[in-house]
């Protein structure tokens, strides 16, 4: 019995081993910050987890795709305060909502407009998936909800090229 366990758990675990010791990693949310200027990041659900500083030109963050138990979906919230989720200050949220082989994810701002002037994109590594683009940093009129495949990144790119 104690074979059967432990080679029942070597199997379920094959995959994140694979992912850790330099497979394919899991698909996952990213942010990249692109701008001249560090930003702080915070993953929400229906617990809290940061804030992380992405550091200016080329910080990142990711996080492979989940859904969360209560809320479903998940928040990263970005603010150019290291205390702005806290205070008040203008947030950028990219939501994803992981549902089965499918990815929903969009992009809004609370507070106010924290990359007002910089481009942002939403892009999946998929190329036939539909972007999100603020060409000047606030959103554009319409829905900004898109869906995708979960199966590849998805990545907010803050002050894109």
């Amino acid at each position: 019995m104690h074979f059967s366990t432990t080679a029942i758990l070597a199997i379920a675990a094959a995959p994140f081993t694979a992912a850790q010791s330099g497979g394919t990693p899991p698909p996952s949310a990213r942010v990249v910050n692109r701008c001249s200027f560090p930003v702080t990041m915070w993953s929400v659900g229906s617990s809290i987890s940061g804030g992380f500083t992405l550091g200016a030109n080329g910080g990142t963050y990711g996080e492979q795709f989940s859904r969360d138990p209560v809320t479903g979906g998940r928040t990263l919230k970005v603010t150019r305060e290291s205390d702005g989720l806290f205070t008040g200050k203008p947030q950028l949220n990219f939501a994803y909502n992981l549902d089965g082989s499918q990815v929903w994810y969009d992009l809004s701002s609370v507070f106010g407009n924290a990359l007002s002037g910089s481009k942002i994109v939403v892009s999946s590594a998929e190329a036939s998936c539909p972007a999100i683009v603020w060409s000047n940093g606030t959103p554009p009129s319409g829905s900004q909800v898109k869906v995708c495949t979960s199966s590849k990144d998805v990545t907010l790119t803050l002050c894109a090229p």
